[in-house]
């Protein structure tokens, strides 16, 4: 199944077609327009019975309380009917993250987690919290039903089934924006496009599509930037200009670049791999496993049953190694071709790759994950 899952890989990457611009806004950011975490410390309210038992949840509750005007105490300073025992609270962490062009009265979405021994958010509210930013600064607010997006059901003697992840829940819309953080795309007349993966020569094609189309205002100054001037035009504002820059389309450079993932088998290489004429070696251990049966006779007059007892035996036997001689490659459809003309599986490739890379023959950045 392997090898024929190999091959049919082989066939699609010789028969894909060439590759595709892409557009400068999917490959780039613009300075300035950036988003912002935000985070605060919250309790959630109403859960069933699933809440927190430690003392550090109640006295979060208390204090919270206590800023409400309502006057008590954990119960472990003083055991009496002023005290709060609850097991439908949980004292949780709430994060969001505002964009650089985020009105004021906005709504964003908010990511509750839990922070203590609560068994299961389902259910809950999330009450008042202020979301700060770093500089310390309150930007949002939030509040609401939390939706988890699973269950958990426990029965007697701790057994029990879950479906997701139970203690992180999310409210849609749940935040409020109380303060704006306006992003700055224009810094002294100039923008600045920021390669998501900075390149020379995909900074010069950058460049030179967008001179093309607007003669002498923009030039890669590094390769993960290219500064941008837009013209004086009364009929045409910042704005429509940088959006008419980002729908412009080049064909970005790729490194050649091949990535593994060992745990899974997998294996992605870039178009611009290439493998020098080597020579590669593949060999198999074979196993194979089978059950006999022999018939077991007891001895003359032991008053025994002749049976039939199966004996299972295990042979080994190492496939003839084979020697191929692999041309030089310049396109992964080649790469491939070339693997298949092995009749490796996955496993086997991750391992080819490593040892065409340590012998200096795989063209290519190698990445292990």
């Amino acid at each position: 199944m392997y090898r024929l899952l190999a091959a049919a890989a082989g066939v699609l990457l010789a028969a894909a077609p060439a590759p595709a611009q892409v557009r400068i806004k999917d490959i780039t950011d613009i300075a300035g327009a950036r988003s912002n975490q935000l985070f605060g410390f919250g309790l959630v309210v109403g859960l069933d019975q699933t809440g927190s038992r430690s003392t550090f949840t109640q006295q979060v509750a208390v204090d919270a309380l206590q800023r409400l005007g309502v006057s008590t105490q954990i119960f472990s300073q003083l055991p009496s009917e002023s005290v709060i025992r609850s097991t439908s609270i949980s004292a949780v962490m709430v994060v969001a993250e505002i964009g650089p062009f985020a009105r004021k009265g906005s709504r964003l979405d908010v990511t509750v987690s839990a922070m203590d021994d609560t068994r299961s958010l389902q259910g809950g509210t999330l009450i008042f919290t202020p979301l700060r930013g770093a500089d310390g600064e309150v930007y949002a607010t939030a509040q609401g039903p939390l939706s988890i997006g699973g269950f958990s059901v426990t029965v007697g003697g701790g057994s029990g089934v879950q479906k997701n992840h139970v203690n992180v829940g999310r409210i849609p819309s749940g935040g409020l924006i109380e303060k704006e953080a306006p992003g700055e795309v224009l810094q002294h007349g100039k923008a600045r496009f920021l390669l998501k993966d900075p390149d020379f020569n995909t900074a010069r094609l950058i460049a030179k599509a967008i001179n093309e189309r607007h003669p002498g205002v923009a030039v890669a100054t590094d390769p993960g930037a290219v500064t941008v001037c837009p013209p004086a035009d009364p009929l045409k504002t910042p704005v429509q200009f940088l959006a008419e820059v980002g729908l412009l389309t080049v064909l970005p450079d790729t490194p050649a670049r091949v990535v593994i993932n060992e745990r899974t088998g997998t294996v992605v290489a870039g178009e611009n791999v290439s493998i020098a004429t080597t020579a590669v070696s593949s060999g198999n251990l074979f196993l194979g496993f089978s059950v006999n049966p022999v018939v077991s006779q007891p001895a003359p007059f032991s008053g025994g049953v002749t049976t039939v007892v199966p004996r299972p035996q295990v042979a080994t036997a190492e496939q003839p190694a084979r020697v191929v001689l692999v041309p030089k490659s310049v396109t992964v459809a080649e790469v491939a071709r070339a693997m298949n003309a092995l009749g490796v599986t996955p496993r086997d490739l991750i391992q080819i790759f490593q040892a065409l890379k340590q012998a200096g023959a795989m063209h290519a950045d190698l990445i292990i994950q």
